[in-house]
């Protein structure tokens, strides 16, 4: 029963219904991928993920020595750190994956897309709920740090190498240090319902909030040049002659 069909009936995917999921959403997220064997082998973010879901399951079952040293391992052998507590839904791609770290508390949903060097981190020492969690279909760019126990919403867009620190809503992008959102038009994906086949990978197209205010700031200064350029110049007497408000009082 595949991943879709578990959902659809009120329970959570099996182990190999979420590996599967995983396998075959490299076909819709990389162009470059060949195969499922090749998925196997040479992605080293599929690697990760079926190694985890393994250690998740040993944890679960309080397992916990041993699901450390699988998580272990599979960060030797991949470069990719995920703590066996956190949880991840289907269909998760963690692209490249060099330097991914993925904290104990952290919650990733369905159709989530990783790139390299993103961190889901804590920002406390607290035991309790301390790393970000985010909903369906988020996509977070190369680089990008989402810190503390805060909420991303489906559909949200993460700029590459943005620092986010406080909750985000479905449907918008963030972008800057600290990052800071901007809000666009459409609803967020529905899990495992995406417009198309292909997850929108075009990260690198989001608004600039700074150039944009700095653009409206230039063509302001413009504006007020012109209509000083337009004013005839000022006599020699009116430019000596004191202001009414310059005036002193009585």
């Amino acid at each position: 029963m595949s991943c879709v069909s578990e959902v659809a009936a009120g329970r959570p995917p099996g182990l190999w219904a979420l590996v599967r999921s995983d396998i075959t959403c490299v076909q819709n997220r990389d162009p470059a991928s060949r195969g499922p064997i090749e998925a196997c082998l040479c992605y080293p973010g599929v690697q990760a993920l079926v190694l985890h879901r393994i250690a998740h399951r040993l944890w679960r079952g309080e397992w916990f020595l041993l699901a450390r040293f699988l998580s272990a391992f599979a960060r030797f052998l991949t470069n990719i750190d995920i703590h066996p507590g956190a949880r991840i839904g289907a269909a998760c791609f963690i692209d490249h994956g060099a330097g991914v770290v993925i904290g104990e508390t952290a919650e990733v949903g369905d159709d989530c897309t990783l790139y390299h060097g993103v961190t889901l981190g804590g920002v406390s020492w607290n035991k309790g709920k301390r790393h970000p969690t985010l909903d369906n279909g988020v996509l977070v760019g190369a680089g990008a740090k989402i810190l503390g126990p805060i909420r991303v919403g489906a559909g949200v867009r993460v700029g590459a190498n943005s620092v986010v620190v406080g909750d985000v809503p479905a449907g918008t992008t963030v972008v800057g240090i600290p990052g800071r959102v901007i809000r666009r038009e459409g609803p967020p994906p529905a899990p495992f319902d995406p417009p198309s086949p292909r997850i929108d990978l075009d990260h690198h197209l989001i608004p600039d909030p700074v150039g944009g205010v700095i653009e409206a700031l230039s063509a302001r200064v413009a504006q007020l040049e012109a209509l000083l350029a337009e004013r005839p110049p000022a006599a020699a007497g009116d430019a000596a002659r004191p202001s009414p408000q310059s005036s002193p009082q009585p």
